[in-house]
């Protein structure tokens, strides 16, 4: 378990790294206020490789990779919705991914329960 944290920290400091690469020299990112919702959209990447992770080698007492799976769309849904907001399209847009990412979310726990 405390390989999976060290790990997501090294995850999370790559993450950082390859946002603040995207917005200096390479400017594909055009405002620096774009930096965090990048982050949080990618950390919600990892977070649903992590529970994917959990899912094909569950340990005891650790959290259901269904939560973990829940938690990171939840994150990509934030992160995207507020970069879009960010980027310049309307509210909607990003009303529309939130909605799209508990849409996933509705499914994928009444496809558990089957």
């Amino acid at each position: 378990m405390a390989e999976r944290g060290l790990l997501s920290i090294g995850v999370l400091l790559v993450i950082v790294v390859v946002s603040i690469l995207l917005y200096v020299p390479l400017q594909v990112i055009t405002d620096w206020t774009l930096i965090l919702p990048l982050i949080l959209a990618l950390y919600g990447l990892w977070t649903i490789a992590l529970a994917g992770m959990r899912a094909s080698s569950p340990q005891k007492y650790e959290r259901e990779a269904f939560s973990t799976l829940w938690m990171g769309l939840l994150l990509v849904a934030i992160g995207g919705a507020w970069f879009l907001y960010g980027y310049g399209y309307d509210w909607y847009y990003s009303l529309i991914v939130v909605l799209l990412a508990l849409a996933g979310v509705a499914i994928a726990s009444a496809m558990k329960r089957k």
